[in-house]
């Protein structure tokens, strides 16, 4: 009797079938179908058959092992994404709970009842299987399980999309603090160049061949390079300080990256004044420093693609639509709300005064007990529930389509960046390169007495601007490389 109640209870469990959800259709990107055109959009040249990003593993991508050291420490401690891996867990054991609202739920129960009058002990047993199911003609289970398996799935993209950020965010901080620690070494040179003018000028004066003007001078540089020897070990410290935050864990001294050497000529400081056979300074330039591009990329550059293929494969984008999704399937459970629910309970099992004979023939017994639950009057509250899941999915729509058009500018951002950096590094190096001649000629007048040495004094200060500005266009090239890698979907494998 209890197989064929079960039997009963499947062959309705399969008329179950229908869903009041609206049909699910992939709202069209509200972008263009490419990527902008303009002066700022230079073609870059991309060799073919170049992987994408989104097919290139973070551990191919960068090319640094320090780098790499860093980051797989950050993905096996940070907390942001150890949150994110919780609440996927979260969502999984959430839908776990609606999915098995779709089976029966089957349970067993036994007890015992005494009663006692007239000096007479009577005592009765039982044992059943008691199964209990809700009909789901209107899909109304149904739905709120494909509303948690949505939840679930969308959460599963979050963590993805925040750990490619936090791969970005690594190699970004990582970067910056090696271009900080070269913007260190450039501050020290200088510092270790103005104190040699600047002694050269004290002796000068003392000898009479110069005014004081010249050693006060010397003497101001001296204290500005000083300050920035303070400004960028503070910085440096704070960058560490940052990686160390954003891997977890204490970030052992070996991957941070050590700091640069000094260049230069032997035994002088790069940007140093030295005295010549004269007894005169004299300028021993040279832009020192890596080219932190070269530890960042395995590859030179990225293919866009299209739009349409980029945003399909962001993470991100992807848990919106996801969201949008569980948003659908709840208008389908309030939709069934305005229908009849009807709830299926049986029990089978034994009934018997005797213990022994609990189970044996004569003992069964059997229980069904449908009900029906027909909504007449709810004071509207199923209309209005009706509302907020349609209100629920238009935002979620809202959502999803803001999440296409960032991902897009994102990547419309990053190539416009890709398509100057070669013409602001270009530049840029011309311009040291100026400095550095305009400088010899400076230093060169005023070793002939020709001229004062404030000339020379803002030759050198526009040089160690222009050697600093250097570092932050490397900087920023590299830090492009990055933010492509990141906002072509790469680095989630």
């Amino acid at each position: 009797m209890m197989k064929r109640s079960l039997i009963s209870l499947a062959a309705l469990a399969l008329l179950s079938a229908c869903s009041l959800a609206p049909v699910y259709e992939r709202p069209a990107a509200p972008v263009t179908a490419a990527w902008p055109q303009g002066d700022a959009y230079q073609p870059a040249p991309v060799a073919a058959g170049a992987a994408a990003a989104h097919d290139i593993a973070w551990r191919d991508y960068f090319a640094d092992e320090r780098l790499r050291g860093v980051i797989a420490l950050a993905l096996a401690n940070n907390r942001d994404l150890r949150v994110s891996a919780l609440n996927m867990d979260k969502a999984r054991a959430q839908y776990g709970i609606e999915r098995a609202a779709q089976v029966p739920s089957v349970s067993a129960s036994g007890g015992q009842n005494a009663q006692h009058a007239n000096g007479n002990t009577n005592r009765q047993y039982s044992a059943n299987i008691n199964v209990a199911y809700e009909l789901d003609f209107f899909g109304k289970v149904r739905s709120l399980s494909e509303a948690a398996l949505q939840q679930y799935l969308g959460t599963e993209e979050a963590r993805r999309a925040q750990q490619i950020a936090l791969v970005a965010d690594v190699a970004n901080a990582w970067l910056a603090l090696q271009a900080d620690r070269e913007r260190l070494r450039l501050a020290a040179d200088t510092l270790k160049s103005q104190q040699i003018t600047y002694e050269l000028s004290k002796r000068r004066f003392e000898a009479g061949a110069t005014s004081g003007l010249d050693m006060h001078e010397a003497q101001t540089s001296v204290e500005a390079a000083r300050n920035d020897m303070a400004v960028y070990t503070a910085q440096v410290a704070a960058d560490e300080n940052a990686l160390t935050l954003l891997a977890g864990a204490p970030v052992p001294t070996q991957l941070m990256g050590a700091p640069t050497a000094s260049g230069g000529a032997a035994g002088v400081p790069a940007g140093a004044l030295a005295p010549d056979a004269a007894g005169s300074p004299v300028m021993a330039t040279a832009l020192a420093g890596p080219d932190l591009l070269a530890g960042v990329a395995a590859v030179k550059e990225l293919p866009a693609g299209v739009p349409s293929e980029v945003l399909a494969r962001r993470p991100d984008v992807l848990a919106a639509e996801r969201t949008l999704q569980a948003a659908n399937a709840n208008i389908g459970a309030a939709r069934a709300a305005f229908f009849p629910s009807i709830s299926l309970t049986a029990a089978a099992g034994a009934a018997s005064g005797d213990l022994s004979s609990l189970f044996r023939a004569g003992a069964g017994t059997w229980s069904f007990m449908p009900s029906v639950r027909l909504p007449i009057f709810d004071g509207g509250a199923n209309r209005a529930t009706l509302g907020v899941a349609q209100a629920d999915r238009d935002i979620a729509l809202a959502r999803y389509e803001k999440s296409v058009q960032s991902a897009f500018r994102e990547v419309a951002d990053a190539l416009a960046q890709r398509g100057t950096l070669g013409e602001r590094l270009a530049s840029q190096a011309a311009l040291v390169d100026a400095a550095q001649k305009s400088f010899r000629i400076h230093e060169a007048r005023y070793s002939k007495g020709s001229e004062s040495y404030l000339n020379a004094l803002v030759s050198q200060r526009a040089l160690y601007g222009a050697q600093q500005a250097m570092i932050t266009a490397r900087l920023a090239s590299a830090s492009n490389q990055v933010t492509l890698y990141k906002v072509l979907g790469g680095g989630a494998q």
